[in-house]
């Protein structure tokens, strides 16, 4: 008899093998009904150059789950009701997405699913072992086209202005008509392309990256995440100018490195802002900081 009941306790399911494995099933059974979405990312990703960072997105997305697996134990319990929250407005996002026809909703829809799938695995611990790469994944899906051309409008006209007014400081006969910059027989156009949104999306993507990594109180993350968007503007005002400045001397090799070069020499000037204002937030933490434990040790003595 001990020996049956034994035997019937050795069969006897395991449930959290069970729930891993209905986690499985249910993540293939997802990635499946996503599958249309993903190819439509990925062809934005390898067709427009503004959205081409997208790639790099679901690596660093794995790269902060590696880094953050010390959150995560061993003993790992599943949450249904914590899922249901994530997973019921995945699936309505997921019909409206698909009645609509609207790739932007259906993309957003995976965030929630993500999250949900992590609630069935492990409850709270996955989750806030999982959120900040879950939230990052919002960097790799593209704007919808409503949105791309309302940001586009008011940057290309900053982008003009800007331009304009520091190429006459700099002493140059330029004038802003419009979205056209004239400078003497020369009629700078910038259309969209060059309104600066690719590289503004870029840069808010990898100042998100730096803020996540760093080891920062939340007002400098939140101060680097915001500086992507006047950076990225001065950073382009930038390329116009010098590219106004070289139609002077040469034509031609202004347009290819308008068109082509400049924006492989953009980026690395931004990085460069960026390391400036950390070295100015490290600088002026520091003085606080210092300022504060002299008064402190002034004040001891009495």
């Amino acid at each position: 008899m001990a020996n049956l009941n034994s035997s019937m306790t050795l069969s006897k399911p395991n449930p959290s093998l069970l729930r891993f494995a209905g986690v499985v099933v249910l993540a293939v059974a997802i990635a499946w009904s996503f599958w249309p979405t993903f190819r439509e990312l990925a062809h934005k990703w390898f067709n427009d150059a503004g959205y081409s960072h997208g790639i790099l997105v679901p690596f660093f997305a794995g790269y902060l789950l590696w880094a953050r697996r010390g959150v995560v134990t061993a003993d790992l319990e599943g949450n249904i009701r914590l899922a249901a929250i994530f997973l019921a407005p995945a699936l309505i996002l997921r019909i409206i997405g698909g009645l609509l026809c609207f790739t932007y909703i259906d993309a957003i829809a995976l965030l929630p699913c993500l999250a949900g799938i992590g609630a069935l695995l492990g409850g709270w611990r996955v989750l806030r072992w999982s959120w900040p790469a879950v939230a990052f994944l919002f960097f790799m899906i593209p704007l919808p086209y409503q949105a791309e051309v309302a940001l586009g409008g008011p940057l290309q006209r900053i982008a003009t202005l800007g331009s304009a007014f520091t190429l006459q400081v700099l002493g140059q006969p330029a004038v802003a008509d419009g979205n056209t910059i004239m400078l003497n027989e020369i009629k700078l156009g910038i259309v969209e392309a060059c309104s600066g949104l690719r590289m503004l999306l870029t840069f808010f993507a990898f100042s998100t990256a730096v803020a996540i990594l760093i080891r920062k109180p939340w007002l400098e993350k939140i101060c680097i995440i915001l500086s992507a968007v006047p950076i990225a503007l001065l950073t382009n005002i930038l390329r116009i100018t010098v590219t106004g400045i070289m139609y002077q001397q040469n034509e031609k090799f202004a347009k290819v490195f308008f068109h082509d070069l400049a924006g492989w020499f953009m980026m690395p000037i931004c990085l460069l802002c960026l390391g400036i204002e950390l070295w100015i937030l490290n600088r002026l933490i520091w003085n606080s900081v210092t300022s504060n434990s002299g008064l402190k040790l002034a004040v001891q003595p009495r």
